[in-house]
């Protein structure tokens, strides 16, 4: 259940009694062909050396656990797949997955060792559904990687750069990871800083 929160910029948002999340009103959703545009203005730039930076928590934390010859997914990865590729410079096996430029669902019906997630989960219209999608792709043992901004109560939701990007519309609370972790099969859930972790 969820009770409005607040109206910011003209957008309602609704807060979830639950998990604590924000989340915006459908109604304001991007269409589709908007969606797809404003994700097109995005310099995922594999050779961009601050982009690599961003992505690094991931694509360490999968070389720290997982060797070259482990399946990995790389899940809404984008124009340009920068975590895909700098894990294929290490000699890994990824596969690539994205809605929009790379809608390849052959891909969607396999299972992999571990999946990245990266600036992604923020944009699910129905994270309950994505989530147990994402977990239907792990292979036991598995591990779920999302990097996304959290949402804390002291944060001044007005003033938060997060939510002015248009195709971010679910703000989560850590409360709605530990629901996740609990209700949809995962073993262990580690949050560190921006960097979530999902096991199987």
């Amino acid at each position: 259940m969820a009770h409005f929160f607040r109206n910011v910029g003209h957008r309602d948002y609704f807060k979830c009694s639950i998990c604590s999340s924000i989340m915006l009103h459908p109604k304001y959703y991007l269409s589709p062909e908007e969606e797809r545009a404003r994700y097109e203005k995005h310099n995922n730039n594999p050779e961009d050396i601050g982009y690599q930076r961003f992505v690094a928590p991931i694509v360490t934390a999968i070389k720290e656990r997982f060797a070259p010859g482990d399946m990995g997914l790389d899940f809404g990865a984008g124009t340009v797949p920068v975590i895909t590729k700098l894990l294929h410079d290490a000699g890994y096996s990824v596969q690539v997955y994205d809605p929009y430029f790379h809608n390849n669902l052959g891909v969607l019906q396999a299972r992999y060792d571990y999946i990245a997630c990266c600036e992604v989960v923020e944009h699910f219209h129905h994270p309950v559904k994505d989530f147990e999608l994402l977990r239907s792709l792990l292979q036991r043992d598995g591990v779920l990687y999302c990097k996304t901004d959290i949402y804390m109560e002291e944060i001044d939701f007005a003033k938060w750069y997060y939510k002015n990007d248009p195709t971010h519309v679910f703000f989560y609370h850590e409360d709605a990871f530990r629901w996740i972790q609990q209700n949809l099969g995962f073993s262990k859930l580690t949050i560190q800083g921006r960097l979530i972790s999902f096991m199987l």
